[in-house]
Parts: structure tokens; sequence; C-alpha cells
């Protein structure tokens, strides 16, 4: 049973981690904001571009992380580390929608750069394995990402 949990705890840890990484270097949106998050709800046509890109790439990593973590646990309960009946809570259809939900949540009440949007948009479409697409994810916070033509 503490197998179980500290499995579970690694599972819920690494999402939750991952979720930081990403909101890493970003500042949330504060509340009525002029410019900054509208309710998820709103119709589109209320969301600047930035907002509907980021939207759509938080929408699209969401349920991509819960699948890593479903990985993750898969490869815990192969190695013996957790028991079956505790993955199967673990990785029930509802606990990874309440994961998604709060992976998504956080991913939009954020307010990224473009820079950060466009690594969110190609790690999103460019890595299928969970370790490539995590490094990936990893360039969201990179320090002086620009393009410096002519440099020697």
């Amino acid at each position: 049973m503490i197998a179980a949990r500290r499995s579970l705890s690694r599972w819920v840890r690494g999402v939750a981690a991952l979720a930081v990484a990403a909101c890493a270097g970003s500042q949330p949106v504060p509340a009525g904001a002029g410019g900054g998050a509208r309710e998820p709800s709103a119709p589109a046509s209320q969301r600047t571009a930035i907002e509907v890109r980021r939207d759509a790439a938080c929408e699209g990593l969401g349920p991509r992380i819960t699948a890593c973590a479903v990985e993750d646990a898969r490869a815990d309960l192969a190695a013996g580390k957790v028991e079956k009946a505790q993955f199967d809570r673990d990785t029930a259809p509802e606990v990874q929608h309440k994961h998604t939900e709060a992976f998504e949540a956080a991913c939009k009440a954020t307010a990224y750069s473009s820079r950060q949007i466009r690594v969110l948009e190609v790690c999103l479409g460019a890595e299928s394995a969970c370790g490539p697409l995590l490094d990936c994810l990893g360039h969201l916070t990179d320090q002086g990402a620009t393009n410096h033509r002519g440099a020697k």
C-alpha cells in the first residue's frame, strides 16, 4: 500500500511538475486585467490571437501529458512498484480527466510570450513520445532564445 501511494504521489507530482515547468518564466494573468486571459468559455472572437493559440496548445497538450503520466504508472506496474488494483484506481478515466483539466487550467491561466506559445505548438506537433515531448517542453524556460544572425 505504501509503494502504491508513492507511485500515485509520483504520478501526481509528475503532472504538477510539468504544469509548473510549463508556467516557469511566465507570469499568471491577473484576474480582470485588460488584455489578459478571458474565461475559457468566451467566444474565440473576444480573445486575442495569442490567447486562442495558447488555449489550443494547452488543450492539445493536456491529454498528452496525462497519457505520459499513465505510461509512467504502467511502467511502475510492470516493475512491481504498484499493485494492479492501485494502478486501476490511479489511472481510472475520471482521475485522468481531472488531471487533464488541472493541467489545461494552469496552462491557460499563464501569460506566455509568443516564443513560449510557439514552443508549446512545436512540441505538440513534433513530439509523439513522452520523453522527447517533456524534453521539448523544457525549452519553455530557455533564456536569450533570440536568433543572432551574423554573430561571430
